[in-house]
Formats: C-alpha cells, sequence, structure tokens
C-alpha cells in the first residue's frame, strides 16, 4: 500500500480542500469534500474528492481503498440531499485522453436531467 499522499501545493483541488480557494461546498467528511463544478454539465454537477491527494482513480484504489470507497458513500449521501431519487451517473476521468484536466482524483456526480447513452 502506498500511504497518504500529501497535498500538492499546486493543486487547484487541494486548495479547494485546504479553504484556500472558495467553493460550494455541499458535503464532507473526514475523507471527502464535495462542491459544485464552476461548468456544470448537468443542473447538479458535483465534483466529489478524497482530503489526500492523488493523481487518478486507479492511484488512490491502490493507495487508499477504503478512501475510494468513501467516495461513493458520499456520492449516495449527496444525490439523496439534492433529490436525485430518479437516477444519477458518476464519473472519473483517469488521464489526459479521457479528459482529466485537474490531476486530482474527482468524482462527478451528475444528475437532474436524463442521461443519453453513450456519454461522450
Amino acid at each position: 500500500m502506498l500511504g497518504t499522499m500529501t497535498a500538492d501545493p499546486d493543486c487547484l483541488f487541494c486548495k479547494i480542500v485546504a479553504g484556500d480557494i472558495p467553493a460550494t461546498v455541499v458535503h464532507e467528511s473526514e475523507t471527502t469534500v464535495a462542491f459544485r463544478d464552476l461548468e456544470p454539465q448537468a443542473p447538479t454537477h458535483v465534483l466529489v474528492v478524497p482530503r489526500s491527494h492523488y493523481p487518478n482513480a486507479a492511484a488512490l484504489a491502490v493507495g487508499e481503498p477504503t478512501t475510494a470507497a468513501r467516495l461513493f458513500d458520499a456520492a449516495r449521501d449527496i444525490a439523496e440531499q439534492e433529490g436525485l431519487e430518479e437516477g444519477y451517473r458518476l464519473v472519473f476521468n483517469t488521464g489526459p485522453a479521457a479528459h482529466q484536466t485537474v490531476f486530482h482524483v474527482h468524482m462527478h456526480l451528475l444528475g437532474g436531467r436524463t442521461m443519453g447513452w453513450p456519454p461522450g
């Protein structure tokens, strides 16, 4: 196991987690923070991030598998809080080819409208 990675002083999401950059936080736990996306792709678009810094979902799953599971717990709680009982989508983009633009693992929770398939 890799252990907890420390915050990256140049990481946008680490700065949000630390409270150095404002965000509309909708959920917090000991291991996660969730905030509204500034460029929403659905009526509800929340980013769920671990407090610890990992570059992507695969690294988090190896380094802190319990924290990875906590992202899903947070998403469930947020979906309930946001009234998304008809459904929602959870997405991880991993790597530049998948359009990951901030290299601090984050789960997109999207809902509030019908989601087409296939995505993208």
